[in-house]
């Protein structure tokens, strides 16, 4: 931002007070479920193969994508703060029909097979614990995560979201009980041994497409829409632009730490699973809760009950993530009323594609298909639309018609492309060596 736009945003008048301003907790919000939501149990189970097959020489993979995860959440948080509008919105009114359904469908079926694969991760998490039928358990799941999105009124289901992200925790305190090499640790994130192997190039390719989602970039730049919507003193920056500072400023302090509890979350993931299960010489790992079984006779019944909690605790963080991201960006396509803020009667057909893509998810774990199988075909399709998105998204913050004069700055558009250039790089090694 420029001096001279600077001087007109503090002439423009005090800004509004937030409630997000109260106290550092209250600072968090999107970026934290966001980040949070990352980690859901399929991601679990990709970090957890990651550091069982190749021990601690993935951990690196955390210190490239913290940034590029920043900046592309980032850039779609200040989207939906600056336009007023999600992402969905902004691509109707900037670019063709059909770029936008094909978004929006290949969004929707990915986010559908992920709920599928997480709330079975959850089913198996709890037949750990209490033994039972995993498939009832999943189907519960499914059923309360549906319950309160469509009973509970925002605000007071994003405060049950914040706490959830808590339970990401298990697996700090799960690598903490155990005596890790942290030097070695530091070694080989410093000077990782990088390999064209091909399980080596498919791992890869897996954390970043695990890590960098499209879904949340659609969830974040609408829970800015949602909090702006919840203030009635805020008003969309580009109108309002002495709010901008304090509001720009919240929301880098919310991304900054969501994106890096998530990313830490996920190196402790793999460093548990690399100084126990790969340890020990199991190294092919399918599902969290597979790992969560295996991690039982190595590291201890405590070891495991926190890392089958943390496995609950992030799919009831990350389906309603999933199933919102996709009415948000349905909704926003359709141009039908989207938040959840909004008593059912009020957003029925948001409500109807949250509860579709939920149930339907769910349904899948009562069917023949792989859940895992599946999960491979989802992070497929989050790669592949992964590109197009970014750019769009990137295309976006550039324009004046979307931004006004807040603009993103030239340090966060090189650092947004250079998330696309990653993700479009891990697409081609994915094509790769699906062909050798």
């Amino acid at each position: 931002m420029t001096a001279s736009e600077k001087l007109r945003i503090e002439e423009s008048g005090p800004a509004a007070s937030s409630p997000a301003s109260g106290g550092w907790f209250g600072k968090l919000g999107p970026g934290l479920v966001a980040g949070a939501a990352d980690d859901d149990p399929s991601g679990i189970a990709t970090y957890s193969q990651a550091g069982a097959h190749f021990g601690y020489n993935m951990a690196w993979t955390m210190v490239l994508t913290f940034p590029l995860m920043v900046g592309i959440q980032l850039i779609s948080a200040q989207i939906g703060r600056v336009s007023g509008h999600g992402l969905a919105t902004n691509i109707r009114r900037h670019y063709p029909p059909w770029l936008l359904y094909s978004i929006v469908f290949l969004l929707l079926v990915a986010n559908i097979i992920n709920i599928a694969a997480d709330v079975a991760a959850m089913g198996d998490a709890v037949r750990l614990i209490a033994g039972g039928q995993a498939h009832w358990y999943a189907a519960g799941a499914g059923l309360l995560s549906v319950f309160l999105q469509v009973t509970m009124p925002y605000q007071r289901y994003v405060k049950v979201l914040k706490w959830l992200t808590l339970a990401l925790l298990a697996y700090v305190a799960t690598a903490l009980m155990l005596n890790l090499p942290w030097l070695h640790i530091a070694k080989a994130m410093a000077m990782p041994q990088l390999s064209w192997d091909k399980s080596y190039i498919t791992t890869l390719v897996a954390i970043f497409g695990t890590t960098i989602s499209p879904y949340l970039f659609f969830w974040q730049a609408s829970q800015e829409v949602e909090d702006l919507r919840a203030d009635p003193e805020a008003q969309a920056l580009k109108h309002a632009r002495a709010q901008a500072p304090e509001q720009l400023r919240r929301i880098r302090i919310d991304t900054v730490v969501g994106m890096g509890f998530s990313n830490l979350v996920a190196l402790f993931i793999m460093l548990t699973t690399a100084a126990t299960l790969g340890a020990h010489g199991i190294t092919h790992i399918e599902t969290s809760a597979q790992a969560a079984s295996a991690l039982r006779p190595i590291a201890g019944e405590f070891a495991f009950t926190l890392f089958a909690v943390g496995i609950i605790g992030t799919g009831l963080l990350a389906v309603p993530v999933l199933a919102g991201s996709a009415a948000y960006a349905i909704a926003g396509a359709m141009q039908w009323k989207n938040s959840l803020e909004l008593p059912y009667p009020d957003a029925k057909k948001f409500y109807a594609i949250i509860i579709a893509a939920t149930v339907g998810g769910t349904a899948l774990c009562f069917t023949k298909i792989d859940p895992m199988r599946a999960l491979y075909w989802s992070a497929v399709i989050n790669g592949v639309i992964a590109v197009p998105v970014m750019a769009v998204v990137m295309l976006l913050a550039g324009r004046k018609g979307v931004m006004g004069p807040l603009v993103i700055s030239r340090r966060l558009r090189f650092l947004g492309w250079t998330c696309t250039a990653v993700m479009a790089a891990a697409v081609a090694a994915m094509a790769l060596t699906s062909l050798r």
